[in-house]
């Protein structure tokens, strides 16, 4: 019998945290290559009814799973050594597919890997495939994708949100323990918040982007997607640190994210701004937070009442800034050296015309619109300017709110998951599903989303915004918080 599909501790090995999958190989109850045929039967099985995946990798899966079973016989001690996870399709993998969402990079096969997954596989993890995403990371409910909408685990009727959505979706319905995603808006804690799994968007230039497609570069950050907050500190240990190759890699030392989770919260003050309890959010939603809230003070933090009064500023300020730096990152999907190229242009205009026209969805084009207009001569100034001038002033408000707190908490999103359809219509309301998330990039900070809860049987997010460069604080507050309750236990398959 194959140890990998017998039961450990009582309980389905697809329901163990990394933490417990790392026990499970160290004591050999089973191998890394039995853990990966377990994982990849499971996306063979159950992925059709989710569409997390646009890429699966099986024999390299399995040759990575027996590197690593020769590399713990050997003694090697790693946390991610011979653990299964995904790589968003964003993040360049040598050899292997990555498109970004698009058909403008269906054939698209880089001949070198992002940072990020090199640092996986010199941590030991198993990549089993590549998970599906909005195009270009531009969406909030993944359903810009040329591959198709991924559909949330717990309702399938509804959005899993975007852009990680696919990510996002496998680790919920347990296809895989952990994925990365990356983080330009909200696109880590967003659709963490509506699967019901912990997304953590580290410190702008604490996780490199080389090899990270880019949207907008002053905004995009990679992170991990996981169960818990002690499995994101895991992967976030892997992922973090300076890469001289990246020119936006903060030079700093990383700590050991795990150190200090056990620590108490009791001296830590908690802001709480009036700004995200307005009449944006949902009623139920709000409740849900005040509760989550609530057992953070239990638990001995201090909440402090803190204002950000440019917070509704940060949407219109960040669909000026993100489109204009797209618009200028895009413009090198031509059809000349790489990627999609319509058929027989007549020359050369024809071939960038066709090309862009048939190769990008209605989003990317309308972000390139907006974002090549705002840049334009007679409108720089009127626009792309002004939204970086207020783009400092919502750092600023961060900056003085964190003279009086640790950390700020609040919702991750205005409401449970949407149905599918619901928003794609109008744009404004799509982009509005971002409003507790956007700032959090604009000002560089990191931020988390755990779960904290449930209307109408789906997942409530709980945001944590911490300062720069303390993820740590912000993980431990949530470990903490996870302790406490089990809504990061809940899954909705069994």
């Amino acid at each position: 019998m194959n140890k990998a599909k017998a039961m450990s501790n009582n309980q389905a090995l697809h329901q163990l945290s990394l933490c417990a999958l790392r026990e499970g190989l160290d004591s050999k109850q089973f191998s890394s290559r039995e853990l990966t045929e377990y994982f990849l039967s499971r996306i063979d099985q159950h992925d059709g009814e989710y569409n997390s995946f646009i890429t699966v990798t099986p024999e390299p899966a399995l040759a990575a799973a027996d590197a690593a079973d020769r590399r713990i016989a050997s003694g090697e001690q790693n946390a991610l050594l011979g653990i299964p996870m995904a790589q968003k399709d964003i993040f360049c993998t040598q050899g292997v597919r990555t498109s970004c969402g698009s058909k403008m990079l269906d054939n698209f096969l880089p001949p070198y890997d992002a940072t990020v997954v090199a640092q996986m596989q010199q941590a030991g993890a198993v990549t089993l495939g590549k998970t599906n995403m909005d195009e270009f990371a531009m969406g909030s409910s993944n359903e810009t994708s040329f591959y198709g909408k991924v559909k949330n685990p717990w309702d399938t009727n509804t959005v899993p949100g975007g852009s990680s959505g696919g990510s996002a979706a496998a680790v919920a319905a347990r296809l895989v323990p952990a994925a990365t995603g990356t983080d330009t808006g909200g696109s880590i804690r967003q659709p963490a918040a509506l699967c019901g799994i912990t997304g953590l968007k580290p410190t702008y230039g604490r996780v490199s982007r080389y090899g990270m497609i880019a949207f907008a570069s002053s905004l995009d950050q990679g992170g991990p997607m996981t169960r818990s907050a002690e499995d994101a500190a895991l992967m976030l240990n892997a992922m973090a640190g300076h890469d001289p190759r990246d020119s936006t890699s903060a030079a700093l030392s990383c700590p050991d994210f795990c150190d200090g989770l056990e620590q108490d919260i009791r001296d830590l003050r908690i802001g709480v701004p009036k700004e995200y309890f307005d009449d944006r959010l949902d009623s139920e939603m709000a409740g849900a937070v005040r509760e989550a809230l609530t057992e953070l003070e239990k638990l001995g933090a201090t909440l402090v009442d803190v204002e950000l009064p440019n917070s509704a500023l940060s949407v219109p300020a960040y669909y000026v800034i993100a489109p204009a730096e797209a618009s200028s990152n895009l413009s090198r999907f031509d059809g000349v050296r790489y990627g999609y190229r319509c058929e027989d242009p007549q020359d050369l205009e024809d071939m960038y015309t066709r090309t862009r026209s048939e190769g990008f969805g209605d989003e990317v084009k309308r972000r390139i619109l907006v974002g090549a207009y705002a840049l334009s001569a007679g409108y720089y100034d009127a626009y792309y300017r002004k939204a970086q001038q207020v783009r400092r002033l919502i750092k600023d408000d961060f900056d003085r709110a964190f003279e009086k707190v640790d950390v700020i908490a609040g919702p991750t999103c205005p409401s449970p998951a949407f149905r599918f359809g619901e928003k794609q219509s109008d744009p404004v309301a799509m982009y509005l599903e971002d409003i507790y998330t956007i700032a959090v990039n604009l000002a560089g900070l990191p931020g988390m989303s755990v779960p904290a809860g449930m209307i109408n049987n789906m997942p409530v997010g709980l945001q944590l915004i911490g300062k720069h460069f303390d993820e740590a604080t912000i993980l431990r507050v949530a470990h903490q918080y996870q302790r406490a309750t089990d809504w990061h236990t809940r899954s909705p398959v069994e």
